[in-house]
Order: structure tokens, then C-alpha cells, then sequence
């Protein structure tokens, strides 16, 4: 990505038309009835949760009985879903005029977590694990087990039938990639030279076994501390039944998401750092053979005529003070701030179209930024309206695919 130019200066003018994106229809997408799962995916802080709440609840409104499944803890979500609290659990949303069924919930990974224990050990077997020492830090803290419980629970609310559409708003991680590799991750894990080890005496109860148990925990205690070591060895002993079961359930959630009815929408901002990001996450989509519907381009800064450029728009407010007229300073105020507002819409637009440039089969959307935070279901249904409305129905008459009109050659 290009740097962006200096603060209240213009951005370079390119010397040909920036290339023109597909558009991302997503009022089709969330009503057509094969859609069942929608992934919001991409950098932290672009709004993939409020982007997620949006597009739920514009698929209630269009008839979908649909389920938004957010990791975002914050309770601003919650109260503009007009709940008290969100959790574990889908709760229904009171959504009026809504001719379909709306439901939320947040993901509570170390819950998820005792509930596969519970589902598939016994009871005997099921208190051990919960009462595991390794176990109540790896269920809570353990790198890659928010997103892989978030993959757990896609495949269980998949599995219950009981909403024909499922949107996902991604953990907040550090790598967009996450989120993908998490199934793949936890196979590595249980498929690890350690975790075969401490396994050994349990599976085979040869003596062998646990003489090479025995030469390798005395190396191994000293790194981590007998007590640490015995926990996690007692934790692998009752784990071990439902390993295969880990492995099976985090192949089946990763071929879900390549199947027809699933679909990725990347969330971004105009800014290099999350296009960046977006760009990478696009490329690791394609490379999984993954399906991708498109990029919403977030929080974007349209003007409101794009008849007077910036450039004029600073001559223009020179001029009417120089002319010392009543009201000037006024009139030259709104000249400037449109000028202002015109060279950012300028630099978000070359910013898109470099990343068109390098995905030009990729469909854009583009959602302006709103006055202050979504805080009540009337912001969502506005957020959701910038999503879904027609292409051109802009104020400006410029296609949502862009955030200026493309310049003629």
C-alpha cells in the first residue's frame, strides 16, 4: 500500500480511471434461502462485529430465522440488540416489523469447552478432566482455543437445524488467519510428540512404555515442575477417548466452510494497515479454495456532492474572503471543510483501488461512516440499510462500490 499523502493536502491525482470493483450484493446474499452461513472475517477494530449484528438483522427483516454468533465481549452489542447481557446461549431479539426471527449470542469458549467434555466422556471421566488443573488453563488461556471453540460452535449450530442462516463475527486475533488455522492447530497439538508420550502408558500399559515415560517425564519435570507435569499427564490420560472425536468434529467444521451455502465476507477500512490485512485473508481464501462473496470496505468518508472539487473548493474559499462579504468566513468554512472532506474521500478511494488493482474479481461494498457509535437496534437497521441498499441509491448517485465516481478516461 501506498503511503497516504500529508493531512489536509489532496492526494495525487491518478494519470488514468482507478479500476472499477464487481458489487457486493448483499441484500441477495442474506435473502437467498441456500445462503446458511456467512463468515465476517478480517483485521481488529473495523467493525466485523457491527457489520455481523447489521447483516443479521437485515436477514430477519428479510425473512430469514437467523442466529449472529459475535466474540466481541463488549456490551454495547448487547443493549443495541436491546438485551440485558449476552451469552453462551442464542437469545431471541425483539425485532420489530421483522418477518423473520432474530437471535444473538457470545461466545464463551471455556463453556463450550465443558460442554464437548460432557457430551462425549462420562461423568466419572468428565469431572476428572473439569477438575484438571492443565485443563482449567488450557479451556481458558491456551493459544488458538477461542478460535477453535468458535469452530466448534459454528458446527453445532449448523448441526441443529434449527436457523437456515448462521453469520459469524471472527475472534479478535492477531492474524486474520486464526481463525482458518484452528482446527488444523489443535490436530498438530493432539498429534504432538509430547502429547504422544504422555499418552503412551495410558494406550498401551507396556512396560516399555513406561519405562521410556518414566526417563522422559524425569527431563521433562525439570523444564516445567513435577506438579505441572503430573497434571498434564493426568489430563491426557482422561482425554484420551475423545481425541478422535477433536479430529473428526474440526475436519467436518473446516470442509463446512468450504461447502456451497457458506460464504467469507471481509471487513476493512480505508486505511493501508486493513487493507493489507484484507488482501492476505483474500489470498489465504483463494489458496483453501474457500468461497468469497466480497469486501465491505468500512467506515468510508464520501462527500456530500462530488460536483466541486478540492482544489476548486480552496480556491472558491479564498476568493469569498477576499470579497469581504457578509457571511464569508461562514461561507468560506463550508468551502474548506468540503475540501477537506473531498481529499479524504480522495486518498480512501485510491487506497480501494489499489487493492482492486490486485483483486480485481473481488466485489466491493462501501459503508460510511456513521455520526457515533451503533448503541440501539435503529443504528443497526441504518448500518444495515448502507449494507443491502440499492447499488446507486446514494446521495450522491455514486455506486456503493465506490466511495467517488470513477473518472472517465
Amino acid at each position: 500500500m501506498s503511503e497516504l499523502a500529508s493531512p489536509g493536502r489532496p492526494a495525487p491525482r491518478p494519470t488514468r480511471p482507478g479500476p472499477l470493483a464487481p458489487s457486493l450484493d448483499l441484500a441477495s446474499l442474506i435473502a437467498d434461502r441456500n445462503t446458511r452461513i456467512i463468515v465476517c472475517c478480517g483485521a481488529g477494530g473495523v467493525g466485523k462485529t457491527t457489520t455481523s449484528a447489521a447483516l443479521a438483522l437485515a436477514a430477519a427483516e428479510a425473512g430469514r430465522t437467523v442466529v449472529v454468533l459475535t466474540i466481541d465481549p463488549a456490551r454495547r452489542l448487547a443493549q443495541s440488540l436491546g438485551l440485558e447481557e449476552l451469552d453462551n446461549e442464542p437469545r431471541r431479539v425483539a425485532a420489530p416489523g421483522a418477518d423473520g426471527e432474530l437471535h444473538a449470542m457470545m461466545l464463551d469458549m471455556k463453556r463450550t469447552f465443558d460442554d464437548i467434555v460432557v457430551a462425549h466422556s462420562t461423568p466419572e471421566r468428565a469431572q476428572q478432566i473439569l477438575e484438571n488443573p492443565f485443563y482449567q488453563s488450557l479451556s481458558s488461556s491456551f493459544a488458538g482455543t477461542q478460535e477453535y471453540m468458535a469452530m466448534e460452535k459454528l458446527g453445532q449450530l449448523r448441526a441443529s437445524d434449527q436457523w437456515d442462516l448462521i453469520i459469524v463475527d471472527t475472534p479478535p486475533s492477531r492474524s486474520a488467519l486464526d481463525f482458518l488455522d484452528a482446527p488444523n492447530r489443535m490436530s498438530r497439538f493432539l498429534d504432538g510428540t509430547m502429547i504422544r508420550l504422555l499418552m503412551a502408558p495410558s494406550r498401551t500399559g507396556l512396560k516399555i512404555a513406561s519405562a521410556g515415560f518414566m526417563f522422559f517425564s524425569r527431563i521433562i519435570s525439570k523444564i516445567l515442575g513435577g506438579q505441572l507435569l503430573r497434571d498434564i499427564s493426568a489430563f491426557v490420560a482422561a482425554l484420551d477417548t475423545m481425541f478422535g472425536g477433536f479430529r473428526e468434529r474440526a475436519t467436518a467444521t473446516y470442509e463446512l466452510l468450504r461447502r456451497p451455502g457458506t460464504w467469507f465476507v471481509v471487513v476493512a477500512t480505508p486505511e493501508p494497515d486493513a487493507l493489507r490485512e484484507a488482501s492476505y485473508f483474500v489470498d489465504r481464501l483463494s489458496a483453501e479454495g474457500m468461497p468469497l462473496a466480497g469486501l465491505v470496505l468500512n467506515r468510508t468518508h464520501p462527500p456530500a456532492t462530488t460536483l466541486l472539487s478540492s482544489t476548486r473548493a480552496e480556491g472558491a474559499a479564498e476568493r469569498v474572503l477576499e470579497a469581504e462579504g457578509e457571511g464569508g468566513e461562514l461561507a468560506a468554512a463550508a468551502l474548506r471543510v468540503h475540501a477537506e472532506r473531498m481529499a479524504q474521500a480522495a486518498r480512501e478511494q485510491h487506497l480501494a483501488d489499489r487493492f482492486t488493482s490486485a483483486h480485481p474479481e473481488v466485489a466491493v461494498r462501501t459503508v460510511p461512516a456513521a455520526a457515533g457509535d451503533v448503541h440501539d437496534l435503529d443504528g443497526l437497521r441504518g448500518m444495515a440499510e448502507e449494507l443491502t441498499g440499492p447499488e446507486e441509491d446514494t446521495p450522491t448517485g455514486t455506486p456503493r462500490a465506490r466511495v467517488l465516481p470513477a473518472r472517465r478516461p
